[in-house]
């Protein structure tokens, strides 16, 4: 049969595939591989950086940044791009060799590395919310007792509004969950709660003080909780790691929490609690993507800045053991302080020679 009558549904003979390819290139029908080194970085990118980022999106953008308008000043551009061009170096900066693969490729390749790098955020993050829906019961369960009625670990119908527990935790902070209206209106969904909307369980103690909306934010145990479980380990939990060993964390070199992680942790522990069974950013019930990037704007605005670098110590002094917010003080007369000294000493009289010949 010629060519030309092919049935363009029939797949191709398996000569006629050997010749139109080579083995000296990179084949753009290549499918991903869940071990291809940017599956790995793309899963640390959408816990660390942005989880719900259209990638493709994000990389052509970025790499019409880099070139055709490269001269052209940020001014020029609206704050909603320059705040996706910093997401897009940030992925630049975390991967060696990123810039220039992307720079000098193709546009096959371009999709295809887009295409991993979307592949491994999104694995992370369904491999998180499977981990993270029986563990969230472990840690909302009082000591020595039990949630009555009891939850199931797989099952999440009975979460969410549908019950006390994890109700008093999702309510939002401006509505009162004692009650029995507000209560009754949120298990309806005749209130249906915005993703901007942020729960009780989002502050220390579950306090909210109108008046000072910054104290407790972000500072509850139950964050620390499935941080450590997804970034250093979920046996890490229950007792205080030596180090962050070899969790996600260790593994991509993590010395200290970002924007990114805290809201990441933040939205898969409000997905745990509440009643949906599927994560889907296009969710109405739980505006998952609007409530991430609400708590990534406040982080990432620099009118609190002095507020969010507090946040951070705190944050990382809880899960990072050997962080330190000040600089270590050398110990009196130890042999590092001797060398020191002598040092200040030496360059302190090649200074005043220096002078002196002047």
């Amino acid at each position: 049969m010629p060519a030309a009558s092919q049935n363009p549904s029939e797949p191709l003979p398996s000569s006629a595939v050997r010749s139109t390819s080579s083995a000296l290139e990179l084949g753009p029908r290549k499918k991903p591989s869940a071990t291809d080194p940017l599956v790995h970085h793309g899963r640390h990118f959408g816990r660390t950086v942005h989880a719900f980022c259209n990638i493709r999106t994000l990389i052509n953008n970025g790499i019409l940044r880099l070139g055709e308008l490269a001269d052209q000043p940020d001014e020029s551009f609206s704050a909603e791009e320059r705040r996706e061009h910093k997401i897009f170096l940030a992925l630049l900066q975390s991967i060696a060799g990123l810039e220039e693969r992307l720079l000098t490729g193709s546009e096959e390749e371009t999709g295809f590395i887009a295409e991993l790098l979307r592949k491994g955020a999104s694995g992370a993050r369904g491999d998180d919310t499977k981990s993270l829906k029986g563990a969230i019961l472990d840690w909302i369960t009082p000591k020595g007792q039990a949630l009555s009625p009891p939850l199931a670990r797989n099952v999440k119908i009975d979460r969410g509004f549908y019950h006390e527990c994890t109700g008093a935790l999702l309510c939002p902070t401006n509505l009162d969950w004692s009650d029995p209206e507000i209560k009754e209106r949120l298990k309806s969904g005749e209130h249906l709660v915005s993703g901007d909307q942020w729960p009780i369980f989002l502050y220390a103690g579950c306090n909210f003080d109108p008046e000072e909306p910054w104290r407790g934010l972000l500072r509850n145990p139950l964050l620390i909780c499935a941080f450590k479980h997804v970034f250093t380990s979920p046996s890490s939990v229950d007792k205080e790691p030596k180090a962050t060993r070899s969790g996600n964390a260790r593994i991509h070199g993590m010395r200290s929490v970002t924007a990114g992680s805290i809201a990441y942790i933040a939205t898969q522990v409000r997905f745990a609690l509440c009643s949906s069974p599927v994560f889907s950013r296009t969710d109405i019930v739980t505006d998952s993507e609007r409530f991430f990037s609400s708590i990534l704007e406040l982080l990432e605005d620099p009118r609190e800045a002095q507020e969010v670098h507090d946040l951070y110590v705190w944050w990382n002094r809880q899960v990072f053991p050997s962080y330190s917010s000040a600089q270590r003080i050398v110990t009196k007369d130890s042999a590092l302080a001797k060398i020191q000294e002598k040092r200040r000493r030496a360059l302190a009289a090649s200074t005043s020679i220096t002078l002196v010949d002047a």
